[in-house]
């Protein structure tokens, strides 16, 4: 047991034996140590004024993530390197992407400045990215300029990100893999007492044994709605778990059957093995939040969490993903689409918490296509999420759908009397749609609440139904999927 957390900054180790359970990296840096360069904002992870860098050990390399310190507890950073605007320049000379800003004039009132540039270094020292316009402003989807002053700043990025790293963070990046080997000692940390605490297990036994002592304790993996608990709702959350010091429980393992995506494990980490599970998954992985909300946040806890407007379920649900869920008292599993009981309600008992997640591949005669729908195409929360799985004869004729949407009710729902409706109708007669486009009335009635009216989301939820009919039976134009999907072979069974 250790009641400290220890981290890298500047090269050297700093352990803080003082660590409040709700203190975030941002109070840290400008409260205690006065580093005022990284900025305070939204306070909620949209701006990206507050944008650090963390560096940590994947696979026995070094890699930099941004995250939004606004919301990243300090407890959090434990057993990684923390790079800040204050560290980038060495012996007065500028980082090469501090240069490139003030050569290309990407900086303008400067407020949004730092976290531009922190976003960037970490582009700066990311492997095989693609050298592109598209590139920088995927990457750059988190920091918000509200002097409109985007184009030099891309034109920064251009010149400076896609060169082989030469910093002092490379040249010193051997003794950095080091220094992080041997802050990865294993333990369990605790700080505080039993009334209040930071902890962060380093295995599934201490988690549950901890947890089954604490079950009105907070856990957290990446913070990014539980950050917004604390700076927004004002929360008081004096007992706070942290799951990212368990080890295994990041995993993401793709089989012939399925992957299967550990409760830790980051919308980042699991990108690549959810694209080449379904193209749609790929497209609607990379809608969810910006790079810093990728890095951190994880689908186990977009799950457990239990938002009705959370992105991955709809699409998991549809899969027929399977959750576990442990406890002291042992392991089970349950479809997902059970979890979710009623709003703020799910099927997750007292010291229970969720290990977990199982997706199945689908078969060479099942269609999958998902859709979100949002004010905004970067960075905002959906009005709709929708989901379909369709399993075809050859003939085109649905033998069994699975539709279920986010956005509509209390929770993630699957349209039942649709599914009914739906099934049994041909791909090749569009005229046998209608019963399901019209059961869909009775499946839901959505709220009106400051993302959409009933009304607009009835009918927007009818318009993805046969969007995504049309798509499946190959009727729909081409212009409505990507070129890579059609590049991809069979659109029925894509």
């Amino acid at each position: 047991m250790r009641d400290t957390i220890r981290f890298l900054k500047g090269g050297q180790t700093v352990e803080l034996e003082s660590v409040g359970p709700t203190e975030t990296v941002l109070d840290y840096l400008r409260l205690r140590r006065r580093e005022t360069g990284t900025k305070e904002g939204c306070g909620e992870g949209d701006c990206g004024a507050c944008t650090v860098a963390l560096g940590r050990l994947v696979d026995g390399k070094l890699v930099y993530q941004p995250v939004n310190s606004c919301i990243q507890l300090l407890g959090m950073i434990d057993g990684a390197e923390l790079v800040t605007v204050e560290d980038l320049s060495q012996d007065n000379r500028l980082h090469p992407v501090q240069a490139a800003m003030v050569e290309l004039h990407g900086s303008q009132c400067g407020f949004c400045t730092p976290g531009f540039v922190m976003t960037l270094f970490t582009l700066y020292h990311a492997e095989g990215a693609e050298k592109s316009r598209r590139t920088v402003t995927e990457w750059l989807a988190g920091n918000l300029c509200r002097c409109t002053g985007y184009r030099p700043i891309v034109d920064a990025a251009m010149e400076a990100c896609f060169d082989a790293a030469d910093d002092a963070f490379s040249w010193r990046a051997s003794d950095t893999r080091e220094k992080l080997k041997a802050l990865a000692d294993g333990s369990d940390v605790f700080i505080g007492d039993s009334s209040g605490f930071f902890s962060a297990p380093a295995s599934l036994d201490g988690l549950a044994a901890l947890y089954g002592q604490h079950p009105d304790a907070t856990l957290v993996a990446g913070a990014t709605d539980v950050g917004l608990w604390i700076t927004k709702h004002l929360r008081d959350l004096p007992k706070m778990i942290w799951l990212g010091r368990i080890d295994g429980l990041d995993r993401v393992e793709d089989s012939p059957s399925g992957v299967l995506i550990g409760a830790t494990a980051t919308y980042q980490a699991s990108e690549a093995a959810m694209t080449a599970l379904a193209p749609d998954l790929g497209d609607l992985w990379r809608r969810i939040g910006s790079k810093q909300v990728r890095a951190s946040g994880t689908v186990g806890g977009n799950i457990a969490n239990g938002s009705p407007i959370g992105d991955t379920p709809p699409a998991l649900i549809a899969l027929g993903a399977t959750l576990e869920l442990s406890s002291v008292e042992g392991s089970r599993a349950l479809p997902l689409e059970a979890y979710f009981i009623d709003y703020g309600k799910q099927d997750r008992r007292d010291g229970e918490f969720v290990t977990g997640l199982f997706v199945p591949r689908p078969s060479a005669n099942q269609a999958f296509r998902c859709f979100k729908i949002s004010k905004r195409f970067d960075q905002d929360i959906s009005s709709v999420m929708a989901a379909f799985r369709l399993t075809l004869d050859e003939a085109g004729t649905v033998l069994e759908a699975r539709i279920v949407y986010g956005g509509m009710a209390g929770t993630p729902k699957r349209a039942s009397a649709t599914e009914s409706a739906l099934t049994g109708a041909s791909l090749e007669d569009p005229s046998t749609w209608g019963p399901a486009m019209q059961a869909l009335l009775a499946d839901f009635l959505p709220l009106t609440d400051m993302r959409a009216s009933a009304e607009y989301r009835m009918e927007t939820a009818r318009a993805l139904l046969a969007k995504a009919l049309m798509e499946i039976s190959g009727t729909a134009p081409g212009e409505l999927r990507v070129l890579a999907r059609r590049e991809a072979g069979n659109d029925r069974a894509a």
